[in-house]
Parts: structure tokens; sequence; C-alpha cells
């Protein structure tokens, strides 16, 4: 079983257990919109032009919307449970949550249209399309399951000379996501009043947003963590952005099977302590 799950944090707030947090995500978490896919198994609505681009000038009540994103990869970097994660993360947006299933858009590789695998290209728009339009009473939902890794840090922001990467389907080919590409596409753009939170289920995630504050649970403390020339931009645009991490930036995260489920499907150790 792992260590506990560390937490990640957009700014100071006072301590609290991650158990206590856990409940604040069931209550904080709050979209738009996404006409059926041809894939019977698909678990999406697409979305709709006119709900996701945001250029109504006109103030809509306060929405909830997800991006839900589980990678099995298919060759010998393969994993097991992903898909199961996505499906059980929709499930616990749904019914505890109060999200609308037209609100969530899921990438994964069981999809049959092409802009819904989870492809490097795919991944950054739907982030994009997660933040678009977004406004004061807005709460938000990103989640990944899939491989995470380690870099060099070649842009001279990091603290510790490494940045945290996910791992989209075709990183074979295309390379990953780096933790500067997540931050600027759905950290940057949090207007006052909207909320984010962030729930990477991968290796070495536990900075993968690269927010600037870093709570270490081990101490009870919050630890800086904005880059160190103070030149690179992390922080959000007035909101808030809350990321839970499976492990720590040196760590990896583990599947098990719980045996009571049927099947023995596969459950990430991580979210048993979030969802079940």
């Amino acid at each position: 079983m792992m260590n506990p799950v560390p937490l990640y944090e957009q700014r100071r707030n006072s301590d609290r257990s991650i158990k206590k947090l856990i409940v604040k995500v069931k209550e904080k978490i709050s979209g738009n919109d996404l006409t059926s896919s041809k894939n019977p198994d698909s678990l999406n609505k697409k979305p709709s032009p006119l709900e996701i681009s945001g250029s109504s000038s006109e103030t809509r009540p306060a929405g909830k919307r997800a991006l839900l994103i589980g990678v099995i990869y298919k060759s010998e970097h393969k994993l097991k449970g992903t898909i199961n994660d996505v499906k059980s993360m929709r499930e616990f947006l749904i019914l505890n949550c109060g999200f609308k299933e037209e609100n969530i858009l899921v990438l994964t590789d069981q999809e049959i249209e092409p802009e819904l695998i989870p492809t490097k290209k795919n991944i950054l728009e739907s982030l994009e399309w997660l933040v678009k339009g977004c406004q004061a009473g807005d709460s938000l939902v990103f989640y990944f399951s899939g491989h995470g890794v380690s870099q060099p840090d070649f842009d001279g922001d990091e603290r510790d000379g490494i940045s945290e990467t996910i791992c989209p389907v075709d990183f074979m080919t295309e390379g990953m996501i780096v933790d500067n590409d997540i931050n600027s596409a759905i950290v940057w753009p949090l207007k006052n009043g909207v909320t984010l939170h962030a729930i990477v289920d991968a290796c070495h995630s536990g900075t993968v947003l690269d927010l600037e504050h870093v709570y270490n649970r081990q101490e009870n403390k919050w630890e800086d963590n904005s880059p160190p020339s103070g030149n690179a931009r992390k922080h959000s645009d007035g909101g808030l952005a809350i990321s839970l991490s499976a492990c720590l930036d040196n760590q990896v995260a583990a599947d098990t099977t719980k045996p009571q489920i049927s099947a023995s499907k596969p459950f990430d150790v991580y979210k048993e302590h979030l969802i079940l």
C-alpha cells in the first residue's frame, strides 16, 4: 500500500488532513456541454460549439465541467486499470458531485472517433476546452490516469532541475506533455471565482501542475514551489487550482487488484483512497 497521497495547492490555506480535503473536493467540485458518439461503449457526448465558445458576454449560471483521460497504451508500456479508473471517476462525479454526463469529456484508447483518442494534440485541445469561457462560480475537474515521467528541466524554472510530464498515447512519436504546458493551459486562464481540481494518477506526478505552493505532509508545512528565477509565470488569473497527485515527483504509482471487485478489475491504490 502506498503512503498517503501528497497534496498540492495554488495558494496557502490552513492545514487539513487528506480525508478532509477529499470531502471538500466532493463539496466544491463544480463545467459546459458535451450528440452522442457512434461508439456504443463511448462515455462521451460531443461538445456543443456554442456552449464551449465562451464568446457570449452575458453572465450564465455557474457550471461544472470535467475532462477525464485514461490511457492504456496497448504496447510494452501497457497499463491495465486506467479506463476502469476513468469510468469510476465519471460515475463519482455524476452521482456524488452533481455533474451532468453531457458536461464530462472523456478521452480513452477505446474510443472510435479520432478526436476522442488521448493523443498529445487531442489532450492539449481538450485542456483548452476545459477552461475556455470559465467564469466566477465555475468549478472544473481534470483527471488523468496513465504514465508519467520526469525529464531534465530545459527552461530553468524548476527548483530541482526536473520537469514532470504526462504521457499521451502517442508519446513515443509526439513526446510528453510537460508540466509547464499543463500550467499554462489550465492554471493561467483561471479567473477569480473559478476553482480547478486536478487529480493526476501517474508516476512522478507530484508537481505536474507546477503550482506555486506545495504541501509537505511529512513536515506539516507549505513549501515554495515558485520558479527560482522569478520570471516564469505559474499563477492563475485570480482563480484557485488544487492538485491531488498519486505520488511525489521522485516516486512511482502502483496498481492493485481489489478481490471483492468482480473479475478482479485493477484499481489504482491512490484512487481507492479518493473514491471507494
